[in-house]
């Protein structure tokens, strides 16, 4: 048996109408992916297959908490998952993948394992910011970011001074650079249109 069975829909052997499949995906499913961007989590997903004339409907709802690194401190953290949608499969001579909802499977093979889709429904419900509540990162990491953070030096201030001033969210205001301009390009913005 192989370490993704338990993920293989069996399309020809489906009777018309809407099937249910649930899934528990664990630690032990992560573990099997192999892949680095989440390697724990507990994350439920449900799937509905609809049979047609033509194709299969996959809808997708998945719901649960993954573990990944705060892009802060780098410790764990838990981020919550929820993701809604359809892959539509049609059979044909060899496997493509027409769209990003539409798949073609062998007809010759006649199922499909999903357990790659439902990872990569995971990864698309991260966000693209992920860091810890405010005052839940790990302290040292913080005020080691903090220590070497670089902010606008004026010319009164010392450039190997800490920033002091800055919370465990660490949110700054970038200002915008208030450099002089080349004054050749100051005489085009009086031309008139």
């Amino acid at each position: 048996m192989g370490k993704f069975d338990l993920y293989k829909i069996p399309l020809k052997a489906v009777s018309e109408g809407t099937h249910k499949f649930e899934y528990q995906l664990d630690n032990d499913y992560f573990k099997k992916i192999d892949s680095p961007e989440v390697q724990k989590g507990n994350v439920n997903a449900l799937v509905k297959l609809k049979k047609t004339s033509t194709a299969y409907e996959l809808n997708f709802h998945l719901e649960g908490i993954v573990l990944i690194p705060c892009d802060r401190c780098l410790d764990e953290m838990e981020q919550s998952i929820t993701y809604k949608g359809n892959l539509y499969v049609k059979f044909g001579n060899d496997y493509a993948q027409e769209s990003d909802e539409i798949v073609i499977i062998p007809e010759s093979e006649g199922e499909i394992n999903i357990a790659w889709f439902l990872y990569e429904f995971i990864i698309l419900s991260i966000p693209v910011k992920h860091v810890h509540p405010p005052g839940s990162c790990n302290k040292v990491m913080t005020s080691k970011l903090k220590k070497h953070l670089i902010h606008k030096v004026s010319d009164e201030d010392d450039y190997d001074a800490p920033v002091d001033d800055l919370d465990d969210d660490l949110n700054i205001e970038i200002e915008p650079d208030e450099k002089e301009t080349d004054p050749r390009w100051d005489e085009l913005k009086n031309i008139d249109n």
